[in-house]
């Protein structure tokens, strides 16, 4: 009969905790965050997609086409396509990224001279198709360009030899 009100007692203490600790947490305000209508702001130091670094000076983006990046990523998801202007200066036409397959080990963003590359505040990176997830560096830094109202730096036209090649790739989302 004891351990009968014995395991009661029990029973009832730990009711009673329960419903103070639901008591209060009632009272304190909600950190919930409804998704699709509320988004969060990223902390600084998140790491989502790499994107183009624009320089300031000349409001265009830092890549000489090198293609450091592309040989020091571990997946290789990166393609660098890069036509002379100038008989010293080349910039890229093309810059894909496959980021189904990219672990965001940061090799690029560490590899590359000029630092043209940064990590991106992005962190909606669900798609529908893998074509979604090859993306152009070059065409996504002129939609953020025209968001924010400055001049949008002008992608070069690919040599005349790989415009077939290019065109033949598939779609790219910007």
């Amino acid at each position: 009969m004891v351990s009968y009100f014995k395991e009661v007692l029990v029973g009832f203490a730990s009711l009673i905790g329960g419903m103070a600790v639901t008591i209060r947490y009632f009272f304190k305000p909600i950190v919930t965050v409804q998704y699709p209508r509320e988004k969060i702001t990223m902390t600084p130091r998140y790491r989502g997609h790499t994107q183009l670094v624009l320089d300031p000076e000349t409001a265009t983006h830092k890549c000489i086409a090198c293609e450091l990046c592309a040989r020091t990523c571990p997946s290789q998801l990166i393609t660098v396509k890069g036509v002379k202007v100038d008989a010293k200066k080349k910039v890229p036409w093309q810059y894909l990224i496959e980021y189904q397959y990219c672990s965001l080990c940061g090799l690029c963003l560490e590899v590359c001279p000029t630092s043209a590359l940064e990590w991106s505040n992005e962190y909606r990176l669900a798609n529908f198709s893998r074509q979604d997830n090859v993306i152009d560096l070059l065409v996504r830094l002129q939609k953020q360009q025209r968001l924010a109202g400055v001049a949008v730096t002008p992608i070069p036209e690919p040599p005349a030899e790989t415009e077939a090649e290019a065109s033949s790739s598939g779609e790219v989302k910007e």
